[in-house]
């Protein structure tokens, strides 16, 4: 019965290649080595109302987002379930303490690998799992509408990084295929559909999206949506020439918003 259950069924292995934290807050960053070869990162965030992994779902991406490293090497392939699932195992293996809250904003567009990532909020969810409530589970994305017909009660995250298609066109290649007014109307039915407000995500690139115009243009967009706005500091990777905006614009876009 070994035999045939290690011959049909490999269990999921993942090997720690290294962890950092971080001087600043104790956050740790975790690099997973794959069955296959392939690396991806998974991040322990620690807050006063509980601990956080943040996980990928893909290992690469292609969504081709001009501010993202995860991207640069395009996709390798979807996870699976349990590849994702593990990531979590692992770390509350390693800490002693127990995950309430798991971000999909890792490697990867977590729909474009669609039916494992159902699969795996399946799991996560489940009584005889870790039983996270799915409310403390948070989906970054760029799609939306297929989503909205499960009804699940996750919190949607929408990449979003700029208030117009011209802007936006510049910085995710995904923005050639969908408009922003198409995306709000998603949104919109995503909303209707779940009654769950969302969170935009906004990445501030120094001198490219953060003026205060852009502010102002960002709230007569989202004036009417039922949303939360993250301003993200960009992280600067050295393959690109984006720079990270300083404290004072972000503070100054804040209150514009």
């Amino acid at each position: 019965l070994r035999k045939k259950l290690t011959e049909q069924e490999p269990l999921t292995h993942l090997e720690v290649v290294e962890v950092q934290t971080s001087k600043i807050d104790g956050t740790q960053k975790y690099l997973f080595r794959l069955s296959d070869g392939n690396v991806i990162e998974s991040v322990l965030m620690r807050y006063k109302h509980g601990n956080s992994v943040c996980i990928s779902s893909q290992a690469g991406c292609r969504m081709g987002c001009k501010f993202c490293a995860s991207t640069l090497g395009g996709l390798d392939r979807n996870l699976t379930p349990s590849e994702m699932l593990s990531q979590i195992y692992y770390i509350q293996r390693d800490t002693e303490e127990r995950v309430s809250n798991v971000v999909m904003m890792g490697t990867g567009e977590p729909m474009d690998n669609y039916d494992n990532v159902l699969r795996f909020l399946e799991l996560i969810t489940s009584e005889d799992g870790l039983n996270i409530s799915q409310r403390n589970i948070t989906i970054s994305t760029c799609g939306i509408k297929e989503l909205a017909q499960k009804h699940l009660q996750i919190t949607l995250a929408i990449s979003l990084h700029s208030p117009n298609d011209e802007m936006r066109r510049g910085l995710m290649p995904i923005a050639m295929k969908y408009s922003i007014d198409e995306l709000l109307d998603a949104c919109h039915y995503y909303f209707k559909e779940t009654n769950r407000r969302m969170t935009f995500e906004y990445s501030l690139v120094a001198g490219v999206n953060d003026q205060p115009v852009h502010a102002e243009e960002l709230a007569g967009r989202l004036k009417g949506v039922p949303c939360h706005v993250n301003l993200i500091p960009v992280n600067p990777i050295k393959e690109r020439d984006f720079k990270q905006s300083m404290p004072k614009s972000v503070m100054e876009f804040k209150k514009i918003l």
